[in-house]
Formats: C-alpha cells, sequence, structure tokens
C-alpha cells in the first residue's frame, strides 16, 4: 500500500506539473507568426506615422518575437480595415490603430454591419489633436480674416480632409455651422497627402493633424490659425484654441490599438503590456511631446471600452446635429 501511495503521490505531482506547464505556456503566449498592424488610413497620415514609429520601438526594443507589419486598408473611409478586421474573428495575430473613423464608418455606412462593440479594445495611446492650417503665404493672419476670407470666396474655397463622412469632415462641418459658411470639401486617402496638396496650391486650407503637417511648418511652408483642444498644447504655444476665441468647437482624435472579435485572453494580455511599453518608451513620449499630441495618459481594455462607448454616441450625436449631408458634402 506505502509503494501504491508513492506512486499515486508521483502521479499526481506529474499532473500538477504538467497543469502549471499548460497554465504557464497560456501566460506567456506571444506571437507565432508575424503580426498585421492594420491600419484604416492612407500613407503619411497621422495614424501612418504612429503605427510605424510603433513598429520601429516593438523592433528595436525587442519586444516581440516576431515583427509587426504595418498595412494599409483606407478604402471607404476606413470601411476596408474595419470588414478586414471584422473577418479576422479569433485571429491572434491581426491588430488595428483606429482613428475616428472607427466610429463614424460604420455609423455613416450602416450598410457595413460593423459592430464596433464586437471587437477587441487593446489600448488607448493617445489623443491626436486637430489646427486649422493655411500656407504661410496666403495671406491670412488669424481666425477672423481666415473666416471673412471663406466667406468671401463661398464654395470656390477648398478644404481637403482624410475621406468622406469621418472626422476632418465632421469638423469641417463643425466649423460650417459655427461661422456661418459653406465650403468645397475635397477628400483624400490620408493625411499626408491633404499636407501636401495644401503646400501645393490644390486646396485652400486642412485640419490637419499636427504629426501630419509638421514637416512644412518647420519649413516654414504652413502655419496654423487655431487649434481645437481644450488647452494650447505646448507644441503650440502662440496659437489660441477656439474655445479661447469664443467659439466652443473642441474635437480630438483617439489613436488606439482594437483586435478582432474572439481573440485569446492571453493574447490580449500580450498585446496590452506590449503597448504599455511602447507608451512608456522615451521614442514615444518625445514625439508626442514634438507635436502637441495628448499623450498624457494610456487607457487598457476596460478604459478603453467605456471610452469607445462613449466615443460611438458623441459621434452619433455630432453626424445628427450637423447632418449627415453636411458631412458627406451630398
Amino acid at each position: 500500500m506505502k509503494k501504491l501511495a508513492t506512486i499515486l503521490a508521483g502521479v499526481g505531482a506529474l499532473s500538477l506539473s504538467a497543469t502549471m506547464a499548460v497554465d504557464s505556456a497560456k501566460a506567456e503566449w506571444t506571437p507565432k507568426k508575424p503580426v498585421e498592424l492594420i491600419i484604416m488610413a492612407g500613407k503619411g497620415g497621422g495614424a501612418d506615422q504612429m503605427a510605424r514609429l510603433w513598429q520601429g520601438i516593438i523592433q528595436q526594443n525587442d519586444l516581440s518575437p516576431r515583427p509587426f507589419i504595418p498595412v494599409n486598408k483606407p478604402g471607404g473611409s476606413g470601411a476596408e480595415a474595419l470588414q478586414y478586421l471584422d473577418s479576422k474573428a479569433g485571429d491572434n495575430h491581426v491588430v488595428m490603430v483606429t482613428l475616428n473613423s472607427y466610429y463614424t464608418t460604420p455609423i455613416m455606412q450602416s450598410e457595413l454591419n460593423i459592430d464596433i462593440t464586437k471587437f477587441t479594445p487593446i489600448a488607448r495611446m493617445a489623443l491626436d489633436t486637430f489646427l486649422l492650417w493655411v500656407r504661410s503665404d496666403s495671406g491670412i493672419e488669424d481666425l477672423d480674416s481666415y473666416v471673412a476670407k471663406v466667406k468671401e470666396s463661398g464654395k470656390d474655397w477648398k478644404v481637403g480632409g482624410t475621406g468622406s463622412g469621418q472626422e476632418d469632415s465632421i469638423l469641417t462641418a463643425m466649423m460650417e455651422a459655427e461661422f456661418g459658411y459653406d465650403v468645397t470639401y475635397i477628400p483624400f486617402p490620408g493625411g499626408g497627402t491633404v499636407a501636401k496638396n495644401l503646400i501645393g496650391g490644390h486646396i485652400d486650407s486642412t485640419v490637419n493633424n499636427p504629426s501630419e503637417q509638421s514637416e512644412f511648418y518647420r519649413a516654414g511652408q504652413s502655419k496654423p490659425l487655431v487649434q481645437f483642444n481644450d488647452e494650447r498644447s505646448s507644441a503650440y504655444p502662440d496659437t489660441p484654441t477656439a474655445k479661447e476665441l469664443g467659439h466652443d468647437i473642441v474635437y480630438y482624435m483617439q489613436r488606439s490599438i482594437n483586435g478582432p472579435a474572439d481573440m485569446d485572453p492571453e493574447a490580449v494580455a500580450f498585446y496590452r503590456d506590449l503597448f504599455k511599453k511602447v507608451f512608456d518608451s522615451e521614442e514615444w513620449q518625445k514625439f508626442c511631446n514634438e507635436d502637441g499630441i495628448d499623450c498624457n495618459e494610456w487607457l487598457d481594455a476596460d478604459g478603453l471600452t467605456e471610452f469607445h462607448k462613449n466615443g460611438l454616441q458623441r459621434h452619433k450625436n455630432l453626424i445628427e446635429q450637423v447632418g449627415a449631408s453636411a458631412i458627406t458634402g451630398e
């Protein structure tokens, strides 16, 4: 009996050891193949720049045993990216960099049947900002002279933005409603293209994110007239906010990481920890500070879930407030 008890004890120890090994393997999940880093906008824009910076930080700091591969899917104002993510349910090797089109495109294009609440929130990396930009040689010095010029030009005034029915067009519609003018809105596949078209004289103004215009701003080719933040950013201390000037227009762009539905919890934990390290990195914080991006608060999955809930409702309200036709230009 004593011998049998010893054998059974040994078997129990082996079983426990095996269970612990399985649990340990689960807890230490890592990618087994390259990770697709989907970008729901075109090359050169804010989301694209950030995704490629994150890719570099991950690679340089050996944060993942497999590389992250940026993939741009800007079609249909982000519809292409959303449909792709929707098709990848249960795939632990796909994550997406999201913009506010994460909210607006499913609202504006209900035929997509995309429910973002089914996706997997991972982390919010930043709140990006918007500024009103004109060329430095435009002769426009401030918001008042801008509004006067636009009213004089009417529909001949061309505002460029990323996509139709998403963040840039919403902010443009908010300004039209506030100042009582009408412009011609011209959509482009990405913020980088928007910025280049402003400098090239093909459009008259933009509401680019700072990272999209920074190259031309530092070269003295473009200038910001107003910020749409709660407070002036340290990167643009001489540029007033719309609120300061008596106009209640505040609008931010969420920069977050989300995965497809039904990801394994262990994979979600891996990506959460990885992107927290990216968020805390010197490279990312420097980028934020130099471009006036709000990186003061990182949100994990729980915080991001609530943030998305509020963001989706706010954009439903904004679209209802200014009208879908005002946003799409139809």
